[in-house]
């Protein structure tokens, strides 16, 4: 069976310092991302989970190693052509939401779009605005949110310029259990409804095993699930 790949990481090594204080935080990862499939990273803290999905993202450089996004090689591209290259291909949902606290909820999930000069697919982005639960609250501000509808507006603004995968750094960080496993379906029905690849860093494995594909990393390297398929 031939798989459709997005996303490519290959002897991927992030070394920190030198000679007794150097630290490995990544030590040469060789993984495989599925176009359209739900997947979670798991570890402890300082296993390098959050430092992939920076790789990942193109928000760090790796020592060594390579990364493709769909048929880009990021090592390829300058910091100005990356930058952009994040905005369209990569969406980012982070544990503190990062939304903008003077535009409403409707302008921070276009902002992205926006600042690329690009009109936004609005017949698009209100499926996602429904799909999300979010239509009553377009006009209103993140402080007059609750955590969890926060975030659920930071997953709609990953989605709505429809990147070829999102990445989810411990986005229920700050919630309650139950939002956390409120928002964990919600990125779960974001990937089916929309074929959108998720790749998701968390510690917890109640919440990891309602993804397709579970990759546990433990001291910089994948200790289980990196296989390629």
């Amino acid at each position: 069976m031939t798989i459709d790949v997005i996303l490519r990481a290959h002897g991927l090594k992030k070394y920190y310092g030198e000679g007794e204080k150097e630290v490995r935080a990544l030590d040469g990862i060789d993984l495989v991302i599925e176009r359209g499939r739900f997947t979670a990273i798991v570890g402890n803290s300082g296993s390098g989970k959050t430092t992939l999905l920076n790789m990942l993202g193109g928000l760090d450089t790796p020592s060594e190693g390579c990364i493709y996004v769909g048929g880009t090689k990021l090592s390829r591209l300058d910091e100005e052509e990356l930058t952009i290259f994040r905005r369209k291909r990569i969406g980012f949902v982070f544990q503190n939401f990062n939304l903008i606290s003077l535009l409403s909820v409707w302008e921070n999930i276009i902002f992205p779009i926006s600042l690329d000069g690009r009109k936004p697919d609005r017949t698009f982005v209100m499926e996602i605005v429904r799909l999300l639960g979010l239509e009553e609250k377009l006009a209103c501000f993140p402080d007059q949110l609750s955590g969890g509808q926060q975030q659920r507006v930071a997953i709609a603004r990953a989605l709505a310029a429809k990147p070829s995968v999102i990445l989810a750094d411990e986005p229920t960080g700050n919630l309650d259990a139950k939002t956390s496993e409120d928002v964990v379906g919600m990125l779960k029905m974001i990937s089916q409804a929309f074929d959108q690849t998720v790749v998701m860093i968390t510690h917890d494995l109640k919440l990891a095993s309602m993804a397709d594909r579970i990759i546990r990393m433990e001291d910089g390297h994948v200790a289980a699930g990196g296989e390629e398929w």
